[in-house]
């Protein structure tokens, strides 16, 4: 393992960089778009990105499985699994919203060690690997709470909101949205996963709720969160540890956990 990890991350990082920069030159062109099911939207960068990224890892890691956002499966079930997303937020680019990266993880025997997030219109690059922290363009960073803690105030903060495709406009959700918007200053969905754990990691926001959503995104950024100094739980306040295929979450500083939990609710929403 020692070997591979530090050949993985500087692949993972030129990777990203390379669909990055591919996405952004793509950025102002018409684009080849296609729908998928629930509404979501594919490009032909889309394609064009991910066969760049999985034709590097293959090339140094040939037996090493892959699991990526159009691709889906490749190679055999082993220890080794990278997941793939070459352009997290294509909803966004599509329309001209210059919100919108790539997310690679690292996962050994479902546990993820290294996190890589490519901020693909700015060109900021976040990398985090397990027990080292997590960094923003080679500098550590780390989650901030409240300066005034000893007196919380949700009309201050500035949460993130991540729901699954399949989630849609189910009640439950829309019922934990809604409690969340009368709560906190604003709820920022970006339709881009992986920049709000970007955000959360380098303290730009005070929290996230994820309800059902296992996107090829979301190790990348737990991970960062994680490093970066977050506690990660599940609805009941359990830390979340390994690969769930059904996530609920909340990830913010220790400090705020029995705040979002009594927002979240567990025994109500999840009966």
């Amino acid at each position: 393992m020692e070997y591979i990890l530090p050949i993985a991350r500087e692949l993972a990082i030129q990777a990203a960089k390379n669909a990055g920069q591919l996405a952004k030159e793509y950025f102002d062109q018409e684009k080849e778009i296609s729908e998928k099911e629930h509404g979501d939207l594919v490009t032909v960068v889309d394609h064009l990105a991910e066969k760049k990224i999985l034709t590097e890892i293959l090339s140094r890691f040939p037996d090493h499985q892959i699991r990526s956002e159009e691709t889906g499966w490749t190679g055999q079930e082993g220890e080794w699994l990278w997941l793939v997303d070459p352009l997290d937020g294509t909803n966004n680019y599509a329309i001209g919203l210059p919100i919108y990266g790539v997310s690679i993880t690292l996962i050994h025997n479902k546990q993820p060690l290294l996190g890589v997030i490519y901020d693909s219109h700015l060109g900021d690059i976040y990398v985090a690997e397990q027990g080292k922290g997590t960094t923003r363009n080679g500098i550590p960073i780390s989650i901030k709470p409240d300066a005034a803690f000893s007196q919380p105030n949700p009309r201050r903060m500035t949460v993130g909101w991540i729901q699954g495709h399949y989630v849609q406009k189910e009640q439950r959700a829309m019922d934990l949205k809604h409690k969340l918007d009368l709560t906190f200053k604003r709820v920022l969905r970006l339709w881009a996963p992986s920049l709000l754990w970007c955000m959360l990691a380098r303290g730009d926001l005070d929290g996230i709720v994820l309800y059902n959503s296992e996107g090829d995104d979301l190790y990348a950024g737990i991970l960062m969160a994680k490093e970066a100094g977050a506690m990660v739980m599940d609805f009941s306040g359990k830390p979340f540890e390994g690969m769930n295929p059904e996530p609920y979450i909340i990830a913010c500083h220790p400090k705020y956990k029995d705040e979002f939990l009594s927002l979240v609710n567990a025994e109500n929403l999840m009966s």
